[in-house]
């Protein structure tokens, strides 16, 4: 028997693959193979035919930032022109906007700001507790561990102080690729692959849930989307507070690195590689918003069980040149005639 039969007999048979087992099957497995092995692996997390969703908007509070990640073309540097700090009114025009069209939640990110204070995030998470009855999914990892090295504060202090100003969840943004060699050269100034996984470990002990992402096809090797997985694996396997793993593809227009755009198998590929190797991760979110609907749609068959968030609004990958837009009608239509029953959801995965 081969290697890679005897790893898909493995996998058949729901036992637990290593790192060696995950490099051979994303180098050397057909895209069908894998992608069998994903979805029947999908049907162990999910017995029924669901495709869950949410309704929510990504707010972009500030795009000035310090990190100048190099993959990035959204931020803006301080001082520079077009930078800005949203104001109450625009948030809550926004939150307002969101909830009238059926929103549940928003996802709230911005830059790292060099003069924000910490009573200007608990302001504003307390102005939006104060003033609607919304989840508020915020600030992601490397923006806690600057908040954190900023005011002098551990991460678990912040964590708290964050937590008990209103904010529910956190995102699983600015993973990137949690290898060091990679993050030095693609995000200097942001937090290390280990401060990223601490700023997780932390939020999960004091009782939050958290999404896990990875950005891959730029610097990176299969190597360190692997070591990235094994990573992601490990911490679930700790405190078992991820919902939910996010892989989607570099899109390298207007940024600073200039690589091909991974094609819609390669990510494929990875995706049901993902399913298969988080066997602690009960959801895998297919990325529409830089694949298009079609391999989003595809993605279904490849592990994924969700479709995400219908973005109301998106600014980063859209200052990256990529603008697919899916209004619930027709994310509701792609999981319809995909041949399953669309769903809405919560940030925790409880069906609305």
């Amino acid at each position: 028997m081969s290697q890679l039969s005897e790893i898909t007999e493995k996998i058949e048979n729901g036992q637990r693959i290593d790192t060696d087992q995950a490099r051979v099957l994303l180098e050397e497995a057909d895209l069908l193979t894998l992608g069998a092995l994903a979805n029947a692996k999908r049907y162990v997390h999910h017995t029924e035919s669901i495709v869950t969703y949410v309704v929510d908007r990504n707010i972009n509070y500030t795009n000035i930032c310090v990190s100048g990640c190099s993959f990035c073309a959204f931020f803006k540097s301080p001082g520079q022109a077009a930078g800005y700090v949203i104001t109450h009114k625009k948030l809550f025009e926004k939150i307002r906007e969101t909830m009238n069209l059926g929103g549940t939640q928003i996802l709230l990110q911005g830059g790292m700001h060099p003069d924000l204070g910490l009573d200007f995030y608990e302001e504003m998470l307390g102005n939006i507790k104060e003033n609607f009855d919304i989840h508020i999914h915020g600030f992601s990892p490397p923006e806690i561990h600057f908040m954190a090295q900023k005011f002098k504060l551990s991460v678990a202090q912040t964590i708290r102080r964050l937590q008990q100003a209103g904010l529910d969840s956190i995102p699983g943004g600015g993973a990137e690729i949690l290898c060091d060699e990679i993050r030095t050269r693609v995000s200097p100034n942001k937090c290390s692959a280990g401060e990223w996984l601490e700023v997780m470990r932390q939020a999960h002990m004091a009782g939050m849930r958290s999404s896990a992402t990875m950005m891959f096809g730029h610097l990176e090797k299969d190597i360190h989307v692997i070591k990235h997985l094994e990573r992601i694996r490990q911490l679930q396997d700790e405190t078992g507070g991820f919902t939910a793993f996010i892989p989607w593809t570099f899109q390298p227009a207007n940024t600073r690195i200039q690589v091909e755009k991974k094609t819609g198998v390669e990510y494929l590929k990875v995706l049901a590689l993902s399913r298969i190797y988080l066997d602690n991760v009960e959801n895998i979110q297919a990325s529409w918003v830089t694949q298009g609907d079609k391999i989003a749609q595809t993605a279904l068959f490849f592990g994924a069980n969700d479709m995400g968030s219908t973005m109301i609004e998106e600014n980063v990958v859209a200052a990256a040149g990529v603008d697919f837009m899916l209004p619930v009608k027709e994310l509701r239509r792609l999981i319809t005639t995909a041949g399953f029953a669309p769903c809405q959801r919560d940030c925790f995965y409880h069906l609305l």
